[in-house]
């Protein structure tokens, strides 16, 4: 953290958010700035759009010709000439265009992107500007609008290769408050489904189970379906290597052996579905009446339904300031300007400049005409240098803290139903507050132990972050044994990740038993979990993809409302919908929030099932179910799992 901390403090103090928000004009002033002469400009005008149709724009990032912030686009089509001409006999139309501060190429514009473009319309199969296909260019060239197509493209690509975190950014700016009403929606709907699951953990499973297995049915009747409506229709019966490869999928929908080839993959999986249910089927029952003893548990400790709000509020926290620093870090940079030369042999062209002291020197003698224009945001201090660094730096916090913060709530949650089971006499001996007693311990007595295993799962993690980012950056170079490198390591540390999330998970819950530190729990918990691998890999497992199932039902639920509200595809919010550069954007948030915030409330069945667990292996080895060692179990779950019997004054009570 020593890294991190001073990187988010000069991302912080140097850093600019409006940098990706506003357009720059050539003065390197905000276009609706606040107490400047740009406080009500807040579009972007190009004086000579046809300039930035030149191949250097992409190479220099910057399009040739003055920029000026303006309160409104023309809404008129009018060329410098007809402007010209206008001052003595349209003094109406002079004075409208003399608003925008410098008289320049005017022509009816629309907006995107905060920036004055063409608009371009199509009349009879013909690109067209306000009803005109040509215009006079001032140099005694007609042009066509074609060559306006041309040069707001350049515009456009400029906007794509400087601006495409910007338009994420934007997104993210106008539709942040819709994305946290989804993840509410999906908090409560995974509160709501944790509530039928305390009562019908074993009807809802069922409904999970028979469900596939009737959407399954479906479709394969309606394969059956799609393969006989298809008989008899002029070349249904070609084969797919008949057509080879097309482009329009739909063209395979058009034959029958696709959908016979559907048919018998569907056939295949329900087949399989249904003998794994016939032969699992005593594990199955076991699973469910794991989840049903978890239940009870949670029934006796109501507050740890509502503890994953605590840790959604903390990875909250860690998220906005992961990302905060994030975009002060990347809009740190100051003010370049360069060299805007009207003569294409200048041999100052793109040169960086400074515009106090511009007029001073011998550029513009040498090069009349030229200017000296803001170009981008950058730096060449030594700051500047690392800023990737300090963005590694950050993101190397983030995973920590986020670590951290489920590694608090697992410890928490493990102490908790801890305490419900090795309470001899349930509910009698089960302590009064045991969410509280817990998150106290965790926090006075094992925040060393927590955080420690955090640190290693975060360098874990922001290694396969980095081997994803060479990953992408030698994608285009890279020879067959780097490509077959690269995914043995990414291979490697994705499995070392899960197997540390398996190890740290048990450690927290030995950690929340015993007290004793993360290395000896984490030793403990695996080989207790060693001895007893067959009760592991069936009962455990199946719990968990029963509450994976859930997790999907919600994002997936709360995925499909977000793709028909973003895409304004419910009347009753067509309205309401914000205009998007991407819908994906807030679509893929709100996607992957909900996953992460089913997962953090089915964390609770989860840490349930997995602590009882645990403390039940522990039981069966340290008692026999004598007096002097009687079972700490639960009658119910010494039926489920057990095989002694338990001594006759705890089967009584």
């Amino acid at each position: 953290r020593s890294c991190g901390i001073p990187g988010s403090v000069q991302a912080w103090v140097h850093g600019d958010p409006r940098k990706v928000v506003y357009p720059t004009d050539s003065y390197g002033q905000f276009c609706g700035q606040t107490d400047t002469l740009n406080e009500k400009k807040t579009i972007l005008f190009y004086f000579n759009i046809l300039k930035c149709a030149s191949p250097l724009v992409l190479i220099n990032l910057q399009c040739p010709t003055t920029q000026l912030c303006v309160s409104k686009c023309p809404d008129r089509f009018a060329t410098y000439i007809d402007v010209q001409a206008s001052y003595r006999y349209k003094p109406d139309q002079w004075n409208y265009f003399r608003q925008f501060c410098k008289p320049g190429f005017n022509n009816p514009r629309k907006v995107v992107l905060k920036r004055c473009f063409p608009d371009f319309s199509t009349k009879n199969g013909v690109l067209t500007v306000a009803n005109q296909t040509t215009f006079k260019d001032g140099r005694g060239k007609t042009r066509n609008v074609t060559d306006l197509r041309e040069a707001a493209n350049g515009i456009n690509n400029v906007l794509d290769a400087r601006s495409v975190g910007m338009k994420i950014f934007e997104d993210y700016a106008i539709s942040w408050y819709w994305i946290l009403i989804a993840l509410f929606f999906a908090m409560m709907l995974s509160l709501l489904f944790l509530v039928l699951l305390r009562f019908t953990a074993g009807v809802l499973f069922w409904i999970f189970i028979f469900g596939v297995i009737g959407i399954i049915g479906y479709g394969i009747w309606h394969c059956y379906w799609e393969y006989d409506h298809l008989k008899g229709i002029p070349g249904s019966d070609l084969t797919v290597y008949d057509i080879g490869f097309q482009t329009d999928f739909k063209v395979y929908l058009q034959l029958r052996q696709t959908w016979l080839a559907f048919m018998v993959i569907l056939c295949g999986v329900e087949v399989i579905i249904i003998l794994m249910l016939i032969f699992l089927r005593n594990r199955i029952r076991i699973a469910i009446a794991l989840l049903k003893e978890g239940s009870r548990a949670i029934g006796y400790i109501m507050s740890t339904l509502f503890y994953p709000i605590v840790t959604f509020l903390l990875i909250a926290i860690c998220i906005s300031y992961w990302a905060v620093t994030a975009v002060f870090l990347a809009t740190s940079g100051e003010p370049v300007y360069k060299v805007m030369a009207n003569q294409t042999l200048c041999k100052y062209a793109n040169l960086t400049c400074d515009p106090e002291t511009f007029n001073t020197t011998n550029v513009t003698k040498l090069c009349p005409g030229a200017q000296c224009t803001f170009a981008f945001y950058g730096g060449e201090s030594l700051y500047h240098k690392y800023i990737f660094i300090f963005q590694l730096a950050n993101a190397f916090v983030f995973l920590w803290l986020v670590n951290f913060a489920i590694a608090l709530g697992q410890c928490t949650l493990a102490g908790a139903f801890a305490s419900y089971y090795w309470a001899y006499r349930k509910p009698a001996d089960i302590p009064l507050w045991p969410l509280f007693s817990s998150f106290g311990r965790a926090i006075r007595y094992h925040t060393g132990s927590l955080a420690f295993g955090a640190l290693i799962l975060a360098i874990v993690q922001l290694i396969r972050v980095i081997l994803e980012y060479l990953d992408h950056k030698l994608k285009g170079t890279q020879n067959s044994f780097t490509r077959f490198l690269l995914c043995c390591l990414k291979c490697c540390f994705w499995c070392l990740e899960k197997f540390l999330k398996f190890i740290n998970r048990n450690a927290y819950i030995m950690i929340a038993i015993y007290g004793k530190n993360f290395c000896t729990s984490a030793k403990e918990a695996f080989f207790l979990l060693m001895r007893n691998v067959v009760r592991v890999a069936v009962l455990d497992k199946v719990t968990d993809f029963l509450l994976f199932l859930g997790k999907i039902l919600v994002a997936g639920g709360v995925g499909v409302l977000a793709f028909f509200f973003f895409t304004q595809r419910i009347p009753v919010f067509a309205e309401e919908v914000p205009m998007l550069n991407y819908y994906w954007v807030p679509l893929l948030t709100v996607i992957i929030g909900s996953y992460l915030v089913a997962h953090g409330f089915f964390s609770v069945y989860a840490m349930c099932v997995d602590t009882l667990f645990l403390c039940f292996c522990e039981d069966l080895e340290r008692n026999d179910g004598s007096t002097a060692k009687p079972y700490f179990m639960s009658a119910s779950l010494h039926r489920i799992l057990g095989k002694k019997k338990l001594s006759p004054k705890k089967a009584v009570g």
